[in-house]
């Protein structure tokens, strides 16, 4: 299957071979038929796995340029997963020589440099539901013209405070709009959730394994007043060139930064209560490699697609299987390798088990001495 059977324009193709994809991957292959077709669709495949081109691409398809006017709306549950699928849109549109336009609409920024930009009538507005919703509500964001609202991480927005937000983005919408989900799981409550906003969406599941075959699984035992120097050990007996440490509270990230930061190593804590543009230069020091540590929690990394990430650390390690296949989604991504490691006390290792039953992956013992790393 190439993009050319899939009935893409030939600009969009050209598009693509500017950043350098040639072939569709299994969900690609899967979306973009139906929602060419405009039908409503819910896009569940692991991460890494090129779902945010899946739906931009048909879209891009269907925009009339000529129309000034909002066309499609995407929602996301962070600033920076808002950000990237901005730039992405924004790159693709480019690449292909079509005037459209694509505006980024996050809290935390200004809104009426927001509602300025508004005034310029992109056909693509990306950004976070409660910051979507308030500028339609205003009347600032126009609906009239919508064909598409697009929900990523959608097993996150579809509950609790976002849900109700992305409720009345879609009641505010023409009736015709095509609705389109994305995310790596699907949850009971989302299909609950889906049945109503969307009884005819098509669940597209492409045969893939629920977590990436290409990521090595390790984990190591130790005493949890531990795991910080033993993720130290590490670092320097890997030689890490991109990774990602996950932990669940800010304490411990900042511990742990202020530990690495003194042993010379090029971390980033975004759990820190970051302004927009230190957030800003933390992601863009772990793209260009200047910072190859990454400290972050699920709330901070969810969606986030940072290019060559090596390795994925599990400091605090979660209880649910669903957890442990967002985070490890960080590495091996566009057919790459990468590697997982989870430290883990001895009552933590009874979620071994549960991983390897529910995500049908092998996890290795292994320990390290004298600057190496061997099986237990």
């Amino acid at each position: 299957m190439t993009f050319t059977d899939l009935q893409l324009p030939p600009d969009l193709i050209a598009a693509l071979t500017k950043q350098q994809i040639s072939d569709p991957t299994p969900v690609q292959s899967a979306a973009i038929p139906v929602l060419l077709a405009g039908k409503d669709a819910y896009l569940k495949a692991e991460t890494g796995t090129g779902k945010t081109l899946a739906y931009l691409l048909p879209l891009m398809a269907r925009i009339d340029s000529a129309q000034a006017a909002t066309q499609v709306v995407i929602v996301a549950p962070t600033h920076e997963l808002s950000i990237q699928i901005h730039r992405q849109s924004c790159e693709l549109a480019q690449n292909a020589g079509r005037a459209i336009r694509s505006v980024l609409l996050i809290g935390g920024s200004p809104t009426a440099r927001q509602i300025e930009k508004l005034k310029s009538k992109p056909q693509v507005v990306v950004g976070s539901p409660g910051r979507i919703l308030e500028l339609i509500e205003r009347g600032k964001l126009k609906t009239t013209h919508l064909r598409a609202i697009v929900v990523d991480e959608a097993d996150r927005l579809l509950q609790d405070e976002s849900l109700e937000w992305i409720q009345k983005i879609v009641g505010l919408a023409p009736p015709a709009r095509q609705l389109i989900f994305a995310s790596a799981t699907i949850e009971a409550q989302t299909r609950e959730v889906l049945a109503t906003l969307s009884p005819e969406a098509v669940i597209l599941s492409p045969g893939t394994a629920a977590v990436n075959e290409n990521i090595q699984h390790l984990y190591l035992v130790c005493e949890e007043r531990d795991k910080p120097d033993i993720l130290r050990k590490l670092l320097h007996a890997l030689d890490v060139p991109r990774s990602i440490v996950f932990v669940h509270r800010n304490e411990v990230a900042e511990r742990v930064a202020a530990m690495l930061t003194h042993h010379k190593l090029a971390v980033a804590d975004l759990c820190a209560g970051l302004g927009k543009l230190d957030r800003k230069h933390a992601m863009d020091g772990i793209r260009s490699g200047s910072i190859n540590i990454m400290i972050a929690s699920d709330l901070a990394a969810r969606g986030l697609n940072i290019p060559a990430v090596t390795h994925v650390f599990n400091l605090d390690v979660p209880t649910m299987s669903k957890a442990y296949l967002h985070r490890v989604g960080r590495t091996a991504r566009a057919g790459a390798q990468g590697t997982a490691i989870s430290l883990l006390t001895e009552v933590e290792t009874r979620l071994v088990r549960r991983y390897e039953n529910e995500l049908g992956i092998v996890m290795q013992c292994v320990k390290i001495r004298g600057g190496h790393i061997s099986p237990a």
